[in-house]
């Protein structure tokens, strides 16, 4: 009988070890996947090479390999194998409204974290860092507007519902450009402005115009130029006042980062053909991401506006 006992004893404090998040009863989020043995993602369907569709229903990209990772590490947190994940599609403009409402329970995309948004939503570690530039036109072997300052009077695209949208509307009223801002609905819709001639530059995050500019018919005839309106740090989504969530997210991600894991992860999506048509941005990791893996954290990035 003693023997039982111990055996019983050593499996229950084995299961508690194996399982730390179950060794709490479960709330928020964690419940909630537990109780209906499904997650459901955000993602987007044209962040090249972030979180897109390349001709298949469920998406792809460097931000969704990480969702992957962050959903074997809850099959084994819940000690739920048969954990099934869901996808829902958001845009630039429904992605925060989906977390907050507990439709999308994570969301790894493009999605900058900042103090205005931490009002709404809580944000796993950082997983890349951008700075916000401009794609235009090669002439000459020179971009045909090398800054912000050149596009007076112009027409400027950027995505709706983005900081890239709100910085340039900043910058067009305080500096008197007069430039006619266009808001697309997506990053897609954006560069077919741009490659179309309806407008001369394309403002958004550096590594999104460098994977808009891969898909383009011509991508030697394209530049990423300008001086850096900000430096951002994107992170993952979750619904804000649950810790328990987050700490599983931001221990998955971490997890990543120790292995080594996310350098191949990089490598798969920014320095190799990716589909659906094999392009290559060929964009090494820049050395504020290396800083940011070596040492994560959840602090929205300061923005340096010029």
């Amino acid at each position: 009988m003693r023997i039982v006992r111990h055996l019983l004893g050593a499996a229950i404090a084995a299961a508690v070890i194996s399982s730390p998040v179950m060794a709490e009863e479960l709330t928020g989020t964690l419940k909630k996947i537990k109780d209906s043995g499904t997650i459901t993602l955000g993602h987007r369907d044209s962040s090249i090479p972030f979180s897109y569709l390349a001709g298949k229903p469920e998406p792809v990209g460097y931000s969704h390999d990480i969702q992957v990772a962050v959903v074997e590490h809850l099959k084994k947190e819940l000690n739920a194998p048969d954990l099934k994940a869901r996808y829902n599609l958001v845009t630039s403009q429904t992605r925060i409204p989906l977390v907050q409402n507990g439709t999308v329970d994570l969301e790894c995309g493009s999605t900058t974290n900042n103090v205005e948004r931490q009002q709404q939503v809580a944000f796993s570690v950082g997983i890349f860092e951008v700075g916000t530039r401009l794609l235009t036109k090669v002439k000459d072997g020179q971009p045909t507007y090398k800054d912000f300052p050149d596009l007076a009077g112009k027409n400027v695209v950027t995505t709706a519902g983005t900081t890239s949208e709100r910085l340039l509307k900043a910058m067009n009223a305080d500096k008197q450009m007069k430039m006619n801002v266009i808001s697309a609905k997506d990053h897609g819709e954006a560069f077919n402005m741009l490659e179309s001639g309806r407008a001369v530059a394309f403002m958004m995050d550096d590594a999104l115009l460098a994977g808009e500019m891969a898909k383009a018919k011509k991508p030697a005839d394209w530049v990423i130029t300008g001086t850096p309106q900000s430096y951002e740090i994107y992170g993952c989504m979750v619904r804000k006042d649950d810790p328990a969530f987050k700490k599983a997210v931001d221990d998955a991600i971490v997890a990543l980062y120790k292995s080594g894991e996310i350098n191949k992860i990089y490598d798969k999506w920014f320095q190799q053909p990716v589909p659906p048509k094999g392009l290559n941005l060929q964009f090494p990791m820049s050395e504020e991401l290396k800083k940011l893996i070596e040492n994560p954290t959840d602090k929205a990035a300061d923005e340096k506006q010029s």
